[in-house]
């Protein structure tokens, strides 16, 4: 049975359109209003909380039953809206101008959420759905990577953070774990007594370049594939483009995981 995509953004709208946060307690509140038992709300509410809204009540009782129904529709409304720009003020930098800035029904919908965090569940799900199919068209450009030797522990964590960023469409971030799986991978292919020595010579730091650099001078002693050289050096290229130059493409992120994998399969 395949998946339905737009099933699962439709299935998620209606879920967050019946519970957006602060809905319910904004209804409650113009509802007690309405019937005359707003005093109920001192049982729950703080006090300087209670006294404001009850100035506002007994000022203007309609234009206070209207304002919170308001809200409640507010918050219905922008729910989905506000759940991305609360997940995007956690990735960007926030200007302290526009951290003042919002609606009072956001502010609100923030406050009962404190909890609950439905604010940035709602966001991160509509995301990755919006991620799965650019995620399996990106996935079917790769193929198994075997190799005939197994690889070090965190070679493989490396790998799979390098695959899932590029999956995700994390360009950069792809080089940047695609630079040092293949870093991992050659250190561990090393001759101990030749590490030791790359090690000294570098200070502990050497670098991709280095390392690719004195395996070209060694390669008898090593035992490493020449042809492996070709491939690793596009990935340590495209890795301090990556680093040093600016936001690689799709593209570029693509033939860099690419070159790694051909470079681990030379190599192990």
């Amino acid at each position: 049975m395949p998946i339905n995509i737009r099933h699962l953004e439709n299935e998620l709208l209606r879920m967050t359109a019946e519970d957006a946060p602060g809905r319910e307690f904004c209804h409650a509140v113009a509802e007690l209003a309405r019937t005359n038992r707003f005093a109920e709300l001192e049982r729950v509410l703080p006090e300087a909380a209670y006294k404001e809204m009850a100035a506002h009540y007994l000022r203007d009782p309609e234009g206070f039953i209207t304002g919170w129904r308001n809200l409640a529709q507010e918050m219905h409304q922008g729910f989905i809206q506000h759940a991305r720009h609360r997940l995007t003020h956690l990735t960007r930098l926030l200007p302290a101008s526009e951290s003042s800035q919002a609606p009072t029904w956001q502010e609100i919908q923030r406050a009962l959420d404190t909890h609950e965090n439905d604010l940035l569940r709602a966001a991160i799900a509509f995301e990755l759905i919006g991620l799965i199919e650019p995620a399996v068209a990106r996935a079917t450009h790769l193929r198994e990577c075997v190799v005939a030797l197994p690889a070090s522990e965190e070679a493989d964590c490396y790998l799979d953070e390098a695959t899932r960023c590029y999956f995700l469409g994390l360009s950069t971030a792809c080089a940047v774990m695609c630079r040092s799986v293949v870093e991992e991978a050659v250190k561990q292919k090393l001759p101990p007594e030749f590490a030791k020595l790359i090690d000294r010579r570098y200070r502990g730091t050497p670098t991709l370049g280095n390392l690719l650099h004195e395996v070209n001078n060694n390669l008898q002693l090593t035992g490493i594939n020449p042809a492996f050289l070709r491939p690793a050096n596009r990935v340590n290229d495209a890795g301090r483009k990556a680093v040093h130059q600016g936001l690689l493409s799709e593209d570029e992120a693509r033939q860099c995981l690419q070159d790694a994998r051909r470079a681990l399969e030379l190599l192990l």
